[in-house]
């Protein structure tokens, strides 16, 4: 096959819509929509394995769990694995009362009989019939003029108004799609819409669906919308019509499209939980509820467990949730840049000391702790990190604080850490990186043993036991403060000369279990900073340690 020149010549621009008035473009999303999972259908057919009974019952399970109030539970004409799924759900009293089950069919008497006998017994259920409208499956695939197209749908309707009348134990609701509706003329799809409701005669109080399926996305998302809200205004009795959407994701759109088509009019979702469907996939519900609370609109669903939805997810389609995805993935509240990591370390600082209700962490739009996430994973460190993230690990990890510019200096030894490993670094790298630079004294210069402090006068009089280069030196030096006392009495050893020009300490943990972690920066002779971290339960030790620390650096 040859390739042309240019290949974008083969295709041809989806038309606008006209539409000149259109008001959906001024309108914001205020409530939740209905929403309807079609994970058990769309979703299990587009697997390369389908769902056993044990998955469906589990993924119904979750489903229900969430918070779907309708869910279409699959196509009982396809086979005795599906038939007997629904009709077991039934038969078992599975269904919750406030849950609504669904069902496909294609517009054929066997094929509508078949589904409406799966649900006898059925408290409530929707029964959604479709056929395709557009040109190409009416010239390519069927071969039918328009009016052999209205006149399937037609008849679909008849059938199942009559099916409906069979089972009148039942509260029925009818759906009906005019398939390949987003490539469908409007005046047509409008036309075979209006010969359905005819026959099956909805009212405000029981009212039909139609749902208006992006079958195949050709068109950005703003076009969908047009012709939702042109759909809305033309069909007759409105308010005995609910207004359904179902995008797929071709163009990578599917959500915006929805989010813009529920602008545009409409009242109800179709999707999938991470958008699991054909080719690219369905509208993603999670993505589309979640973007809701981070606009301040409940959407009626639970993901306060978002792992738990995941794991299940996974599991019944054996197939994973990217790592990158919405709201879900692992990865998608950690950040590995430096001044990302900083941003956000700030901003949990100024939310800690704001106290309100109000969330406002750069580059995080939604708190993790509200789907189940803590904030350990938040913040990960390689070779892309800077100080910030260093100092958050730590900070989590171990509730050091560290101050800012000695921040920056250990971020220098991480630095070289991660380039060295070139792997990711865990907070246990992080904290065996920090012993061996400031805790871990055994390896150092100079050891503490043992000390007092006595005072004389204005001056306090340091005087211990360190340990020299490995061998033991009583040692002891005057200061008008501790730790200028401990300064004076290396000294006199052959420590170095320093000079404090920065201290600082707090607790780590509460009660009992209080430890003290005291940190300082010095200057040495030739104006060279050094740095030095102290622990101990007591404070004053603590601060020993971080001079010896410091002295350790030089």
């Amino acid at each position: 096959m040859t390739m042309r020149a240019d290949p974008s010549q083969k295709y041809r621009a989806f038309p606008p819509i006209n539409l000149p008035d259109r008001q959906w473009p001024a309108r914001t999303i205020t409530h939740a929509p209905r929403w309807l999972s079609t994970d058990m259908r769309d979703g299990n057919q587009a697997l390369i394995d389908p769902m056993d009974a044990e998955k469906k019952q589990r993924f119904f399970d979750l489903l229900v769990k969430v918070g779907l109030k309708e869910i279409e539970v699959g196509f009982p004409s396809a086979g005795a694995t599906e038939f007997d799924f629904i009709s077991g759900l039934v038969r078992a009293d599975k269904i919750p009362d406030d849950v609504t089950v669904q069902v496909l069919t294609q517009s054929r008497r066997d094929l509508i009989e078949t589904s409406f006998a799966s649900l006898e017994g059925a408290q409530r259920a929707i029964v959604h019939l479709y056929n395709a409208v557009s040109p190409a499956w009416r010239n390519i695939v069927f071969n039918m003029s328009r009016d052999e197209v209205r006149a399937i749908a037609v008849e679909g309707a008849k059938i199942m108004r009559d099916q409906a009348a069979k089972y009148s134990g039942t509260d029925w609701m009818f759906q009906y799609s005019p398939e390949t509706f987003s490539t469908a003329e409007l005046d047509f799809s409008l036309e075979v819409c209006t010969a359905v409701m005819e026959i099956l005669q909805p009212t405000p109080d029981h009212p039909i669906i139609f749902n208006l399926p992006a079958t195949v996305e050709c068109s950005s998302p703003n076009v969908y919308a047009d012709q939702i809200e042109y759909f809305g205004r033309h069909i007759p009795h409105r308010d005995a019509v609910v207004v359904s959407l179902h995008t797929h994701n071709d163009r990578g759109t599917g959500v915006a499209a929805a989010e813009l088509g529920m602008m545009a009019g409409a009242d109800r979702v179709e999707g999938c939980l991470f958008g699991n469907g054909e080719r690219t996939g369905n509208c993603d519900l999670v993505t589309v509820a979640l973007n809701m609370y981070t606009q301040g609109v409940n959407p009626g669903l639970d993901f306060s467990d978002i792992d738990e939805v995941i794991s299940t997810v996974e599991y019944c389609n054996q197939l994973p949730v990217h790592p990158r995805h919405p709201y879900g993935g692992e990865l998608v509240f950690t950040a590995f840049s430096g001044s990302h990591q900083d941003a956000i370390k700030k901003g949990f600082a100024a939310q800690s000391a704001r106290n309100d209700d109000v969330w406002e962490v750069p580059y995080l739009p939604i708190d993790p702790a509200d789907l189940g996430r803590s904030y350990e994973a938040v913040i990960r460190v390689n070779s892309q990190s800077g100080k910030g993230g260093v100092a958050w690990v730590l900070e989590q990890d171990k509730g050091l604080k560290l101050p800012k510019r000695m921040q920056a200096s250990f971020s220098h030894v991480v630095q070289k850490l991660a380039d060295d490993s070139s792997r990711e670094l865990g907070a246990d790298d992080i904290w065996q990186a920090f012993e061996r630079s400031y805790i871990d004294q055994q390896n150092g210069r100079f050891i503490l043993d043992e000390w007092h402090e006595t005072k004389s006068g204005n001056d306090r009089i340091f005087v211990g036991k360190i340990r020299v280069a490995g061998e033991t030196t009583s040692v002891s030096g005057r200061g008008n403060g501790l730790m200028s006392s401990v300064i004076a009495a290396l000294a006199e050893t052959t420590g170095p000369v320093l000079e404090i020009v920065d201290y600082s300490e707090h607790a780590i943990g509460h009660g009992s279990d209080v430890q003290a972690a005291a940190y300082v920066e010095c200057k040495t002779a030739d104006g060279k900073s050094v740095f030095g971290c102290g622990l101990d339960t007591d404070v004053a030790t603590a601060s020993v340690r971080a001079i010896l620390s410091a002295a350790n650096g030089v």
